[in-house]
């Protein structure tokens, strides 16, 4: 018993040994650690030479550093003229724009895309104000010109320049892409924008009808599993719309197509 007892003294003495010599250690690494920390500020004659090194490599670069900020003085002064002078340009390209889309929504072709000898028509809109958002939308609006005049290659040169914000408007441009494609035998880019058209923020009002292009593209193009799929879209998911009936006879013609 008492030689368990001497045993136990020893090994708790060992491990208050050890522990004692880990504390006096971390102690002593914590006393170096803000010597080295605080060593700079001990030795100021080094903080000045360290000043004066960055001060002479100022002077002697003087030259660039005062370039770089001119650079950037006029960048930013180019900027911000770019942006107002855009926004003028828009204003004014708006007012015109105003008696061009008349002429556009009373079927006036002509005075819309040439103007009427007193105001501007879409074509000198976009010429003149190019890349404000008047000129987007005039591309828009010549696009759909062409498109119904049979000039189907202008269409789809100036129906690719135009971009919207509004998804309306920008799945009918890419509808009015894939009419012109079509009309051009390119099958493929009909495809691909009338894709484009259904799937962009699709809108159960108008969906329906751009799939319905959709299919007959397919059917041009032998796609005939395609165009069932597409057919079959709106018999499922549109069964209110106008092209519910249409949908369900050609789905029908083609599947008995499909199985000869």
């Amino acid at each position: 018993m008492v030689d368990f007892f001497i045993g136990v003294c020893e090994l708790s003495k060992s491990f208050i040994f050890a522990a004692a010599k880990k504390i006096k250690m971390a102690k002593k690494n914590q006393k170096k650690a803000p010597e080295v920390e605080y060593e700079l500020l001990e030795k100021p004659e080094e903080i000045a030479g360290r000043l004066e090194r960055g001060e002479a490599f100022v002077k002697k670069n003087s030259k660039i550093f005062g370039g770089i900020l001119v650079a950037g003085i006029l960048l930013i002064a180019a900027v911000l003229y770019f942006q107002i002078d855009k926004q003028n340009k828009d204003k004014k390209a708006q007012a015109e724009m105003f008696q061009a889309v008349y002429y556009f929504e009373q079927d006036s072709t002509d005075y819309a895309l040439n103007g009427d000898g007193s105001n501007a028509g879409f074509l000198k809109i976009v010429d003149q104000y190019s890349g404000t958002n008047s000129a987007n939308l005039a591309h828009f609006y010549i696009g759909s010109i062409y498109l119904s005049e049979g000039n189907h290659q202008k269409a789809v040169d100036h129906l690719k320049k135009f971009s919207a914000g509004d998804y309306f408007v920008q799945a009918r441009a890419f509808a009015l892409l894939g009419d012109a494609y079509m009309e051009l035998g390119n099958t493929k880019e009909a495809i691909s924008n009338y894709k484009k058209a259904v799937d962009h923020k699709e809108n159960k009002h108008f969906a329906p009808r751009y799939l319905s292009k959709l299919a007959i593209a397919y059917e041009e193009a032998g796609e005939l599993d395609n165009a069932i799929k597409t057919w079959g879209t709106i018999e499922d998911k549109y069964f209110e719309s106008f092209e519910f009936t249409n949908a369900r006879k050609h789905k029908a013609r083609l599947e008995g197509l499909a199985s000869k």
